[in-house]
């Protein structure tokens, strides 16, 4: 054994002999567990949840300190008949029934109201590989009525259908993404939408079946929809019938302006026109125009009853409709066929007779 290797044992054995000694010298440690708690004991405590009277198997959980119970959400959804479906890439959960539909996103405080974000307050929480909402999911998303009492959670729907019918002017058409809506009763942040699905019924008032791809910008309607809006501008609510009065196969199409009238002109000949400025209805609709009446010229409020042209005066908030025939000069001039100006249905009423 040569001097390096023998001097390298050396050095070993004296640190083994050091290391040993130094565990045999400390004195030994003793961790009290009287005052351990089980993480389950801080998190939560079980909460009881009954939907329409009948208790559910899964329960729902509070936290301490939090605002609101956590409530089991696929088995309240199916509690209701709703259709659920999961999606794993982003760990979220569709729900649908009849005309809601809504999504949910694990750790994310926005819940799809009518295709519309709307917080609550709470994130959706995975436990247990079971997905938790808050209770107030049960109230303001899906509708329903909430009771809370001590460690239960009552949840109460009420399964009658309570519709409401409203008339109106037909101010823009959507179809992008599966999305399907209609507005009526004014444009912009004015009016309503009615969201539309595959079951949602379109007639004319005469009973004839007509598709979706069969409404048009001016058209006089009347939806039957629900009784739920959201508290968006202008609010959406799920629609079940869509009725066309006056439907014509021929009827050619229009272009819309929404705005205010900037001037009245009235000719020699006692003929009136109008200058629109505002915004454009469609692509192809214009921000200013100036439109001229004519005996054929329809003068309604937003609900399509019969209005007196005598509102129409500067400053009035009007919705021009129009052929695409119109002059190259600037701002361009058309015939209006029909011009929707924004007074109550009273008024108009009044005004008519």
């Amino acid at each position: 054994m040569n001097n390096g290797m023998k001097k390298g044992l050396a050095v070993l054995a004296v640190s083994m002999a050091m290391t040993t000694g130094a565990a045999y010298a400390s004195p030994a440690v003793v961790t009290k567990t009287d005052n351990l708690v089980p993480i389950s004991a801080e998190v939560s405590q079980s909460v009881q949840v009954t939907v329409n009277n009948q208790v559910l198997d899964a329960e729902g959980y509070v936290k301490a300190g939090a605002k609101e119970a956590m409530i089991p959400l696929r088995a309240v959804a199916e509690a209701i008949g709703m259709e659920l479906k999961w999606n794993q890439e982003d760990y979220s959960v569709e729900l649908s029934k009849d005309r809601i539909w809504t999504l949910v996103k694990t750790g994310e405080d926005r819940y799809v109201l009518n295709k519309m974000y709307k917080p609550l307050g709470t994130a959706p929480e995975l436990v247990d590989s079971k997905l938790y909402v808050p209770v107030s999911f049960a109230s303001e998303i899906l509708h329903g009525t909430v009771t809370a009492q001590g460690k239960s959670v009552s949840i109460s729907f009420d399964e009658k259908k309570e519709n409401v019918m409203t008339k109106g002017v037909v101010t823009s058409i959507r179809n992008a993404d599966g999305y399907k809506a209609v507005q009526i009763q004014g444009f912009g942040t004015a009016g309503l939408v009615l969201n539309v699905g595959d079951d949602t019924v379109f007639a004319t008032d005469k009973g004839d079946k007509l598709t979706f791809d069969q409404l048009a910008l001016g058209q006089i309607v009347e939806a039957e929809h629900s009784m739920v809006m959201t508290m968006s501008l202008p609010p959406q609510t799920p629609t079940y019938k869509i009725t066309v009065s006056g439907y014509s196969a021929d009827a050619e199409k229009l272009l819309g302006t929404s705005g205010t009238v900037e001037e009245v002109r009235t000719g020699d000949d006692g003929s009136q026109s109008l200058t629109i400025k505002g915004q454009g209805l469609t692509e192809q609709s214009q921000s200013e125009i100036v439109l001229r009446l004519s005996d054929a010229t329809e003068v309604i409020d937003k609900e399509g009853v019969k209005a007196d042209k005598k509102a129409l005066v500067k400053g009035a908030k009007v919705i021009g409709f129009y052929n695409g025939a119109m002059t190259k000069s600037l701002p361009p001039i058309g015939g209006a066929v029909k011009i929707v100006v924004d007074v109550e249905p009273e008024a108009a009423a009044a005004q008519a007779e």
